[in-house]
């Protein structure tokens, strides 16, 4: 299928206002119901919309006596205006107000486990500084498109590659072994890489091909190998399997955090050297970064740190 391209150009304050008369068109529904809500004829949102469309070279909009629908072009250019529009916004309120007041919306993309565990009371907090900014939130493993399906910013845990995208780390991902008292009692404790061969492991599936890999005293890396009796791509779901007895976990430390201050999940292999990821927000590349997306990046840097709170059961 050909993909939709839309070629943006220099923008000027009309072209603003047609993206917001375009956005309020497709928010109601119809144009029929834009025009009664801005209270201006009907012909004069046609008009300005046929204008926009004739602009562009492309269809924005499936026509009918009662509703409209969006092309796929028309998808791709509301998702880019509500953007653009929204950004103007934001910059034209910090400059004539001279303050940090926030507005609009904040589109960010965050994986599911963290999000769920950390993210809530962080995201709570600062929507409690700014009361007038609508906060939208996607939880989702996948890689998101971020340009192409609308996103400010996502929040990924990774070893990141190159991109076009512009990357800071919040904070730092840690990875353990760990298994239930119950499990350790009935199995023995490793106390070596080559025991893990012996013992069941739980093991994550991941999408981005996450290492499961440790290293000695020496420097040397071992492969996590054993008996693999359950696979999962969530992580939640595997702390579950361990807190059952069913086997040993591998685990990054912001899940499991506090089943190991209350000692329901035991770290083993404590003197061999793990992976460690980093949090990271991405956005892509823009000649202007919206103060929304750079005071919330700015939030998480300094709440979680370096040194983020779930780790400080570490000894």
């Amino acid at each position: 299928m050909q993909k939709t391209v839309l070629h943006f150009r220099t923008i000027d304050m009309g072209q603003l206002e047609d993206m917001a008369l375009f956005i309020k068109i497709v928010e109601n529904g119809s144009i029929t119901a834009t025009a009664g809500h801005l209270n201006i004829a009907k012909s004069a949102v046609s008009r300005r919309l046929m204008d926009l469309e004739i602009r562009l070279g492309v269809q924005l909009l499936n026509r009918t006596t009662r509703k409209s629908s969006l092309t796929e072009a028309g998808q791709l250019f509301y998702q880019k205006a509500q953007a653009i529009v929204s950004d103007a916004e934001d910059l034209t309120n910090l400059v004539s107000s001279g303050s940090a007041e926030l507005r609009g919306t904040l589109k960010v993309a965050v994986p599911l486990s963290f999000g769920l565990l950390h993210l809530s009371p962080a995201v709570n907090k600062f929507s409690d500084m700014h009361p007038d900014l609508l906060i939208d939130l996607h939880f989702a493993d996948r890689q998101i498109d971020l340009v192409e399906e609308g996103f400010d910013l996502a929040i990924r845990i990774a070893q990141l590659e190159d991109s076009s995208l512009v990357a800071r780390r919040i904070t730092t991902i840690r990875h353990t072994l760990c298994a239930s008292p119950d499990y350790l009692l009935k199995r023995g404790i490793p106390e070596t890489a080559e025991d893990l061969k012996h013992h069941d492991i739980l093991k994550y599936s991941s999408p981005t091909g996450l290492s499961h890999q440790i290293s000695d005293k020496q420097g040397v890396f071992h492969e996590i190998q054993g008996n693999v009796v359950m696979m999962a791509n969530n992580g939640d779901f595997l702390k579950q399997a361990a807190l059952a007895g069913r086997g040993i976990y591998f685990t990054p430390t912001f899940i499991s955090w506090r089943e190991f201050k209350n000692g329901s999940l035991v770290p083993i292999l404590k003197d061999y050297e793990y992976m460690d990821l980093g949090a990271y927000t991405v956005y892509p590349q823009t000649r202007f970064l919206s103060e929304r997306v750079r005071q919330f990046i700015d939030f998480l840097s300094v709440r979680f740190g370096q040194e983020p709170y779930w780790d400080n059961w570490i000894s």
